[in-house]
């Protein structure tokens, strides 16, 4: 099994032909994705994603491109929220200061209030950081320093000081289709060095189509290539990673009964 831990089934890129792009995933041995969660005022038709398909799971939570027009900001709402059994997570939440959509001030409130939802309810927080590496670590290990919280950084784009330091705190690596990009040597010698028990993959679709397919939609059954990088760049084979990253999956993500999930996808 191989598992896609963040992707936007939500989005409008899948409206038309949903039930096509779970059956590919399906086919290529994806046994479980995770759809990410950028907008309250969305969230509704993430988890109506998540309720329909027994093997794809959700999050809540608000994009750092919307911290200024969202109510990311309310921790109570957010753990709220999170009660539902197919929520998993808190996010996708952080610092992006590359496009810097949402102030910074407001990119902050908003990254501490979701970290105080993830504390009290001790759901994975899964953290979007983009040019902004040095405040991104320094939130979380003040953050960290009040009370541990489970976590991971989302496609990791950056370099050995974010991975150090994130995996110094507890928190997981996810790596996306840009592990596959010919320039990214720095981000696969990240992924060969970064402890086993701490890496992930995903796609982002509709973004970030890893090569062969890079410049297309991307869709989760996409992740069995950045599975074969990873391997490549760790000295390892497909399957390890794939039961590797399985594995590391469901430890971090505890909320999802593993065994009933491979009993719901043996008996379909």
């Amino acid at each position: 099994m191989l598992i896609d831990s963040h992707c936007h089934l939500d989005f409008p890129d899948f409206q038309e032909e949903l039930d096509a792009v779970v059956a590919r995933a399906e086919a290529a041995g994806i046994g479980c994705m995770l759809t990410i969660s950028t907008h309250l005022d969305k969230f509704p038709r993430v988890l109506a994603v998540a309720e329909r398909y027994p093997n794809v799971y959700c999050t809540v939570g608000v994009h750092p491109h919307e911290a200024d027009h969202d109510w990311g900001r309310d921790a109570q709402k957010l753990i709220d929220l999170a009660r539902h059994p197919k929520v998993v997570g808190i996010g996708e939440t952080g610092l992006d200061f590359y496009y810097e959509h949402g102030s910074r001030p407001g990119q902050f409130a908003s990254f501490r209030a979701h970290i105080a939802a993830s504390r009290e309810s001790q759901l994975p927080l899964i953290v979007h950081t983009r040019d902004a590496d040095a405040e991104t670590v320094q939130i979380l290990s003040e953050e960290q320093a009040k009370g541990a919280f489970p976590g991971l950084i989302h496609c990791f784009s950056s370099g050995p000081y974010l991975a150090e330091n994130a995996i110094k705190i507890g928190f997981s690596l996810s790596f996306s289709g840009i592990l596959t990009f010919k320039k990214a040597e720095e981000i696969r010698a990240v992924a060969a060095a970064a402890p086993a028990d701490r890496i992930l993959i995903e796609t982002d679709a509709p973004y970030l189509a890893p090569i062969p397919h890079r410049g297309k939609r991307n869709e989760p059954a996409f992740v069995a290539h950045t599975a074969a990088t990873l391997a490549s760049a760790r000295g390892a084979t497909v399957a390890e990673i794939s039961a590797q990253t399985t594995d590391n999956f469901f430890a971090l993500f505890k909320k999802i009964d593993r065994a009933a999930l491979i009993q719901t996808l043996a008996a379909a």
